[in-house]
């Protein structure tokens, strides 16, 4: 029983991180209509800018503190999306409003492409140290109840805790905001929205701003855990089973979605790997999704989309 409860454990840790990301998709996707493949690039990028900032702020203001610093290199790696936010609404989106959703699609596709080069142009290709002070070592805890104790990652169970703060503050941010609103009106119908004065472009910047939020947070936390290089764009990748499984306008789907497939994806490895062959983590997750897509598209808490003809 111990063992199996670390395993669960294990998996409902992974899966908040797993969500983190797919807040991302789920964020641009209630406001805009539109499935951004460019959250890992995202990511990747604010990951980038931490670790580099992080590194340059005590070089530049000689102070030596582990906290201030953090923090300032936090701050202006958030500002730094805000103004990619920014470019991407000025020089993209505003020439595509009301266009098909396949052309926005592709232009998400050129949006990473892009933000993957322009980080390397900016902050190098090396592997790169986050370390904002998250503790690495594991703990036993429930040692009255089992004998040994459970064997929790401390980083895990932390990172577990943000996630969930995050999403929680954004369910209330677009359930009880004018703002929040706003944006669902958006998603719904654009040119519905600008007739009763909603502003788009608005709009848009500042619900990238919250995914390229969303992005850095991501991105701070799997560069502590794994360090910063360029395969963690592909983390993007992880988290679409996830969008699939909760649905692509639920933000508390996506946690639900995350929590499902880090279960699935540790207790398929523990247990049914040994009968299958090595890899079953892997694909576990699409082959899940799979079945959604077959029997219910819209994913556990998505709207279902009737269209009158």
């Amino acid at each position: 029983m111990a063992f199996f409860l670390e395993t669960l454990i294990g998996g409902l840790m992974a899966g908040m991180l797993y969500a983190l990301v797919a807040l991302g998709f789920v964020l641009i996707y209630k406001a805009s209509g539109v499935f951004n493949f460019a959250q890992g690039a995202m990511v990747l990028f604010a990951a980038l800018a931490m670790a580099r900032f992080s590194a340059w702020v005590p070089e530049l203001t000689g102070l030596d503190h582990f906290l201030l610093n953090n923090f300032i290199a936090f701050a202006l790696a958030a500002a730094l999306m805000c103004v990619v936010a920014w470019a991407i609404e000025q020089w993209v989106l505003r020439h595509l409003v009301n266009q098909e959703g396949a052309t926005l699609l592709m232009a998400t596709l050129g949006i990473a492409y892009f933000l993957e080069g322009l980080g390397q142009s900016l902050f190098g290709n090396d592997v790169y140290k986050i370390d904002v002070g998250m503790p690495k070592d594991p703990v036993f805890v429930l040692d009255s109840v089992f004998p040994g104790g459970l064997l929790v990652n401390k980083e895990d169970v932390i990172s577990a805790l943000i996630a969930a703060a995050l999403v929680v503050i954004l369910s209330l941010f677009f359930q009880k905001t004018g703002t929040g609103r706003a944006l669902r009106a958006v998603a719904d119908d654009h040119q519905a929205a600008q007739s009763i004065g909603i502003p788009l472009n608005r709009i848009w910047v500042i619900v990238w701003c919250i995914a390229g939020f969303v992005a850095l947070v991501a991105g701070v936390i799997w560069g502590s855990k794994l360090g910063v290089q360029f395969s963690l764009a592909t983390i993007a990748m992880r988290a679409l089973p996830v969008v699939i499984l909760g649905g692509l306008t639920s933000v508390p789907g996506a946690i639900i979605g995350g929590l499902i497939i880090g279960v699935g994806e540790k207790l398929s490895e523990v247990y049914l790997g040994p009968f299958v062959g090595g890899g079953i983590e892997i694909w576990f997750a699409y082959v899940l999704a799979l079945v959604f897509l077959l029997f219910r598209p819209q994913g556990l808490f998505g709207e279902k989309i009737i269209d009158r003809v």
